[in-house]
């Protein structure tokens, strides 16, 4: 199965491939939040144990398929090798810093709203927290794909196709994480999945510009997959962990931040 979902994105064209993974990615979301359409409320260990996942995944994905192949990639050796990296990384981790100090959005949790002072409603606000965890992850899944169409031999269909799919997988409790809380707060379980469904449309758009950015500009391939990265674990360490803090099944959420972690690490290294 793997091997015919390889070879279909080996015949595709590179940029295409990003919007098609993304897809992806996306339907997982959709996924997610289908299942308001079946239950009422989410047990909260089981929520905290699948971001716990989410984030573990992010951060393996983060250096086994963002970090590392950047720094190979990176001409010179010593400091100056590791330099790209270490710039780009950086960066990404201020792009969402400043998002997150700009965009208003509200945790899962629904404590006091962040960003801007709105009128908007709580709901698009909680879509727009988790909308911003998705930009880093289209993002890392198109500059993979990028680097495939400009020829660079670190870059393979088949570790960007295991990222896309590692990037699904997480995104599958994302999905669960922002309809439930709707549905609670009294929204239909239609507008509740419409909601949650909505959160990962930014995945396609911005696999899409990650993929063209490096396709034109290819010396700028091992900072972007290292900006992605920086944006993610940003993102997991900001965001997703602390969500996990927030009541008594921290023990829960730990334990699937290794597993989330290790099902990563296995995908990239074993496939990718």
């Amino acid at each position: 199965m793997l091997q015919e979902i390889f070879s279909f994105f080996e015949q595709t064209p590179p940029v295409l491939g990003a919007f098609y993974a993304t897809l992806f990615t996306w339907g997982m979301t959709a996924l997610g939040a289908s299942f308001v359409f079946f239950f009422k409320t989410m047990n909260r260990a089981f929520l905290d144990g699948m971001l716990g996942f989410t984030g573990g995944v992010m951060v393996a994905a983060s250096f086994w398929s963002l970090l590392a192949p950047g720094i190979e990639m990176s001409p010179g050796e010593g400091f100056v090798k590791v330099i790209p990296a270490a710039v780009g990384f950086g960066l990404g981790a201020l792009f969402i810093f400043g998002l997150d100090k700009v965009l208003p959005h509200l945790h899962i949790n629904f404590q006091k709203p962040e960003g801007v002072k709105t009128p908007w409603h709580r709901s698009t606000l909680l879509v727009l927290a988790i909308t911003l965890h998705n930009i880093p992850e289209g993002l890392a899944v198109g500059v993979l794909f990028g680097g495939v169409a400009a020829g660079v031999p670190e870059a393979s269909i088949a570790g960007a196709v295991v990222l896309a799919i590692g990037i699904g997988i997480q995104n599958f409790p994302e999905g669960v994480a922002v309809s439930m809380p709707m549905r609670r707060q009294g929204l239909s379980r239609w507008k509740s999945f419409m909601y949650g469904q909505s959160s990962a449309i930014v995945e396609p758009i911005a696999a899409v510009i990650g993929a063209l950015a490096v396709t034109f500009f290819t010396p700028i391939l091992p900072y972007a997959l290292a900006f992605a990265a920086g944006a993610m674990i940003f993102v997991v360490v900001e965001e997703v962990i602390p969500e996990t803090q927030q009541d008594k099944y921290t023990d829960i959420a730990t334990l699937g931040f290794i597993g989330g972690f290790i099902v990563m690490m296995i995908l990239d290294v074993a496939l990718g």
